[in-house]
């Protein structure tokens, strides 16, 4: 670390004497990306500016997808959705699926308000968790710690994710020491294991095998209740679940890796007349990079080779991003499954982007580049694809991620309306902890190590970034790089701040690392929202002076709230002039005192409604208890005195030839 003579007033800040100002004016970046809904985010995400427009906008959508799919349960809490609307594989009634879980935590333990990922994090330790597809839920739980350092609470999951550890000896063979799955239940159909063993008819179903996926999400379990039970006290059962990760890397360094491929691959689980059981596939594919991305892969060179064939344009590189199978796959790009209501094309793994995929080699890639010893990768090729991954977000000026891409195109290839801003992926983990470089660690230290190239004249290299207000064991951590120092006025070089204080600069954008003794984390106060109703019958259910069928009606009070003019959801007035209302009846009186509404606005049809007042309906008399302006695409929040009320309704004005859609109504 390197301390420049700018002067006292820089030498009290670096030496954290005296506070820097902020560099990023978050309230103003707010209200630019996220318009009415900016208290949400404010005083709540961390904040990201950088010398790419580009990659700036794709950041502050991915907190946009993260707020759409938080799924308010009421009394237990927030969860996260994989999908927007329904569809027929989730867990119902709650729209959870296990597979999206680990990215959706990795993303949300960056929020300061901590309901979402440890309201996310009990929902799945506590039932949903179904298993339905391969996870690494516990993996997700360490990691949350790692930012929060509340290892209270992350241990007190321990006994659950123990639990669902052993449940999956129904999936592991005693003989390989290994677990294996179908691709289809390991989230990923059609790949070259499931395609191969119905001999190229199909892929959908079939294929189980010894994956490169499912081993890791397993290891990175057990790692991640051995370090849990450890720091607990709990020397045992950390020296079990060591035993159990060490037995399964020696087995998948062994076994899953291929010298010949210089590859990690499947091997057959099952034998029938295309294929022999522990046969390796006949090709390479993106997920043999997950063993990275879960630390399972040792500082060794002989593994550094299967790097090239990511990085080739020949191999797994396509023009617009990196393909589940290369080009050379017998069944490369077929399609075999369309969706028989619209008959657009369907999911497959046979050679589409993936953003699911593409984040987990993106954060594989981190950790390789993390050993400062390898040679294979370099900053700019992590820069290049971390930009090639945003630019799939955009449809035109448009954002709008997809299930999956045509690598060829860079255009989506399932299109289906239930496509639309689709979570199954990470984004802003990858920039937090790859661009900025902020390494969560177990012990009192904060870690930053961007990677960033260090040549100014690459054209990967950013002239600037500033990450402001990360929230990590206690504190409220920033980073910025500033190239020649003209930026953001803390002088040429790397940055780091603690509760807006310069901690530590260094000339370079090198790896830094500065003692920081933890703090409790920030509680988490409950809301309870009592309008929830997660099913189109029963209490609390809706009311309304139009359009009162259940199924519309119960869209409003679903939990569920985001602004995506592709994704209509909630309640209209659709066909209704003039005065109208909707009313919540929670079947028995209830104390409330406060009110959220959210209403959809466009340029065109809807519009936000005018002279909103709230009743409560207590006996037989409706009265005024609360009015307001009502916020386009936002929170309305109104408040009043607790009354006992067995109904609350918002009576509104429809302005002239417009439509209002509430959204969500939810009460406190």
């Amino acid at each position: 670390m390197k301390l420049a003579s700018w002067g006292l007033a820089l030498v009290l800040c670096l030496t954290g004497l005296a506070p820097a100002k902020p560099v990023l004016d978050e309230h103003r970046l707010a209200a630019t990306h996220f318009g009415g809904d900016a208290p949400w985010y404010e005083g709540n995400i961390p904040f990201f500016e950088s010398a790419d427009p580009k990659l700036d906008a794709v950041y502050y959508y991915r907190w946009q997808i993260f707020r759409a799919h938080q799924r308010d349960l009421g009394a237990r809490g927030y969860i996260s959705t994989e999908f927007l609307e329904d569809v027929s594989w989730q867990l119902s009634p709650y729209a959870s699926l296990n597979d999206a879980t680990g990215f959706h935590i990795y993303e949300g333990r960056w929020l300061r308000d901590r309901r979402y990922a440890g309201g996310y994090i009990d929902y799945m330790t506590s039932g949903g968790n179904d298993r339905h597809f391969s996870e690494y839920i516990a993996d997700a739980v360490y990691a949350r710690f790692l930012v929060d350092g509340d290892l209270a609470y992350a241990a007190g999951k321990l006994a659950s994710l123990k639990k669902t550890y052993a449940e999956w000896d129904d999936h592991f063979d005693r003989s390989k020491g290994l677990y294996w799955v179908s691709p289809l239940l390991d989230a990923t159909e059609y790949t070259i294991a499931s395609i191969d063993a119905t001999g190229g008819k199909d892929g959908f179903w079939g294929g189980d095998a010894f994956r490169p996926s499912i081993n890791s999400f397993m290891f990175a379990n057990a790692t991640a209740i051995s370090r849990l039970s450890a720091l607990s006290g709990d020397a045992k059962t950390a020296s079990d679940y060591t035993a159990k990760a060490d037995d399964l890397r020696t087995h998948m360094l062994a076994d899953l890796w291929n010298p010949g491929f210089e590859h990690f691959i499947d091997r057959f689980k099952v034998t029938n007349q295309y294929v022999k059981y522990w046969d390796p596939i006949r090709g390479r594919e993106l997920v043999g990079y997950v063993p990275w991305a879960f630390g399972v892969v040792p500082s060794d060179r002989r593994y550094d080779a299967a790097w090239a064939y990511l990085l080739s344009p020949d191999g797994l590189a396509g023009p617009h991003g990196l393909r589940t199978v290369g080009p050379s796959y017998e069944y490369y790009m077929k399609q075999y499954r369309y969706d028989a209501a619209t008959g657009l094309r369907e999911c497959q793994w046979n050679g589409p982007v993936w953003p699911f995929q593409t984040t987990a080699v993106l954060a594989a890639m981190q950790n390789f580049l993390n050993d400062d010893n390898q040679k294979a990768v370099t900053r700019s090729d992590y820069m290049r694809l971390l930009r090639q991954y945003a630019a799939l977000h955009y449809q035109g000026d448009r954002l709008d991620l997809e299930e999956d891409y045509d690598p060829a195109t860079g255009k989506p290839i399932v299109g289906l309306p239930r496509s639309h801003h689709y979570f199954h992926s990470g984004f802003d983990d990858l920039v937090i902890t790859g661009v900025a470089g902020i390494r969560p660690r177990e012990d009192d230290v904060l870690e930053v190590h961007p990677l960033i190239p260090a040549d100014a004249n690459d054209p990967q290299a950013l002239r600037f970034f500033a990450l402001q207000g990360v929230p990590y064991h206690g504190h409220l951590v920033g980073v910025v790089f500033d190239a020649d120092g003209k930026k953001y006025g803390l002088g040429a070089g790397l940055t780091v701040l603690v509760d807006g204080a310069v901690a530590a600069h260094s000339d370079t954008e090198k790896r830094l690392t500065i003692p920081l003794k933890r703090r409790a984390a920030a509680p988490v106060t409950p809301r309870v929202n009592l309008a929830m109703n997660l099913l189109p019958t029963g209490y609390p259910h809706g009311n309304a002076s139009i359009n009162a069928d259940a199924a519309t009606l119960y869209k409003a009070l679903d939990g569920r709230v985001w602004f995506f003019p592709e994704m209509p959801h909630g309640w209209t007035t659709q066909g209704g002039e003039g005065e109208q209302w909707y009313a919540v009846d929670f079947g028995k009186p209830v104390a409330a005192q406060r009110a959220e509404l959210a209403f959809f606005t466009d340029k065109a049809r809807y519009a936000a409604p005018e002279h909103l007042r709230l009743q409560v309906l207590s006996g037989n008399r409706w009265r005024d208890v609360a009015q307001g302006k009502a916020v386009a695409n936002g929170i309305t929040s109104l408040s009043w005195k607790s009354v006992p009320a067995e109904q609350i309704r918002a009576v509104f004005t429809v302005p002239k030839g417009k439509v209002v859609r509430l959204v969500q109504f939810k009460v406190f």
